[in-house]
């Protein structure tokens, strides 16, 4: 009699848990629906995942179990678990959703969830100045690049900038977690007299090419393109061309800029100044700080974190196939040092492969083996370089002082620096600078600061 009854609350259970189920969780201050369809395939469970705020639906799950009222769902190959349960009366599920390091809680219930409407004061929504798209190839990568180059209006001007987006594949506007900060930037930029060209990146959007396993030296050669394809235009002659990069595209412009005389100036925004391991050390510790990781996790990670950095930044000369003996030595070891709750569920042999997939990528490789003094030493232009007091990516103090230091060293008398109380790597003002204060903050880019660059770049 037990044994029935056990079964048929088992069936009902499973009939509780069929249907689509809605939830969102919260990642770096954005929300990103999830949505589950679960259906029965004779006696199993089987489901589908849409992530609407991605653009990515029917994705398929690998298994669904439903023991008594405790659900887990699987997608190993995408890293994703849930572990949840489901309430009496079937109408809510309430668990941990789980992928890679990421760990959060999610309720899920019947009802659809509407997208949350992003307020962005600073995005413009008229253009009282000349647009033209255009497209520029790069015959070194052979693939062509495109983009919008904007005029001030009645198209009179003495300067024109090309921006160069931060690290991993954006477009023109170098959209991130909901903000645009290039076309907030451009924008500016273009009421106050100066023209602007900003392009997708290579194999984004509008752009061809390949963006995986190209390297900040090849996006170097991209700059290069749009440098050659304005000096080459009639409404471009006689303007100075200057460069302002972002983040990576900070570590960028002095790449060009030290081997193109076409560069007149150029503008770091957070950009790197000293060596890349040293600035992902200070990053990753300063991140995990103020997103709240535990200082037990926090000392763990920083051992393993800094000698597998310092081990790739030492070895720049050595094969791929021994860089990767060497770092799954390291990583070994430093998974035995993990907190138990951090290695749950999780085998060595997939956090080494995990790991050495990232470290042993092109452009990871080339970036973390980069000193930004071996370029900003040789360049002799004007430059700016400023950056937000609550940085936590790209740390004001170290390296503002790493890039004047450098520059010194160039001889260069033509520098500005300046650090602005209060802002972060994407200059908002912000509470602490943590990566999850990003989406939350209206502002894209405060006025101050690009006052100050406009001013600069008009008063040369």
């Amino acid at each position: 009699m037990v044994v029935l009854l056990l079964a048929i609350s088992n069936f009902i259970n499973a009939q509780s848990v069929l249907g689509d189920w809605n939830g969102a969780i919260e990642v770096q201050g954005m929300q990103l629906r999830l949505v589950f369809h679960i259906t029965e395939d004779g006696e199993k469970l089987k489901a589908t995942m849409d992530s609407p705020d991605q653009g990515a639906n029917g994705i398929s799950v690998q298994e669904v179990v439903l023991d008594g009222k405790e659900l887990t769902i699987e997608m190993p190959n995408i890293g994703m678990k849930y572990t949840a349960t489901l309430n009496d009366v079937g109408t809510e599920i309430e668990g941990i959703f789980k992928q890679g390091p990421m760990s959060l809680p999610l309720k899920m219930t019947r009802e659809k969830i509407e997208k949350k409407e992003l307020v962005r004061p600073q995005e413009p929504k008229t253009f009282d100045y000349g647009q033209e798209e255009v497209k520029f190839e790069n015959s070194k990568g052979g693939h062509v690049l495109a983009g919008t180059l904007t005029t001030p209006p009645g198209g009179k001007f003495e300067e024109v900038v090309v921006l160069i987006t931060g690290s991993g594949p954006q477009d023109r506007n170098e959209e991130l977690i909901g903000h645009k900060p290039f076309l907030v930037l451009s924008d500016h930029f273009t009421k106050r007299g100066v023209a602007v060209l900003r392009y997708d990146d290579r194999g984004v959007a509008e752009s061809t090419g390949t963006f995986k396993g190209s390297t900040s030296r090849d996006f170097a050669d991209d700059v290069n393109a749009a440098v050659s394809f304005l000096k080459k235009r009639k409404d471009m002659a006689g303007k100075k061309i200057g460069l302002c990069g972002h983040s990576e595209g900070g570590m960028i412009a002095p790449i060009v800029a030290s081997e193109n005389n076409d560069v007149d100036f150029i503008v770091l925004l957070a950009g790197p100044g000293i060596k890349i391991p040293e600035l992902m050390m200070l990053q990753t510790d300063k991140i995990s700080e103020a997103e709240g990781v535990d200082s037990e996790s926090r000392k763990a990670n920083t051992k393993i974190t800094k000698q597998v950095f310092n081990f790739m930044y030492d070895h720049s000369e050595m094969s791929k196939d021994d860089l990767r003996k060497g770092l799954t030595e390291i990583l070994s070891e430093g998974f035995e040092m993990l907190p138990a709750e951090e290695k749950e569920g999780e085998s060595k042999e997939k956090f080494i492969e995990d790991q050495l997939g990232m470290m042993l990528d092109d452009w990871f490789l080339y970036f973390m083996q980069f000193d930004p003094a071996t370029y900003l030493s040789k360049v002799t232009c004007p430059v700016l370089a400023i950056n937000g007091e609550l940085d936590l990516q790209v740390t004001s103090k170290e390296n503002l002082e790493g890039i004047r230091n450098s520059l010194a060293k160039a001889g260069n008398k033509n520098v500005t620096i300046k650090e602005f109380k209060g802002l972060n790597h994407l200059f908002q003002k912000a509470e602490t600078g943590a990566p999850s204060e990003y989406a939350k903050i209206e502002e894209t880019f405060n006025e101050e600061a690009m006052k100050f660059v406009s001013d600069w770049i008009l008063g040369m």
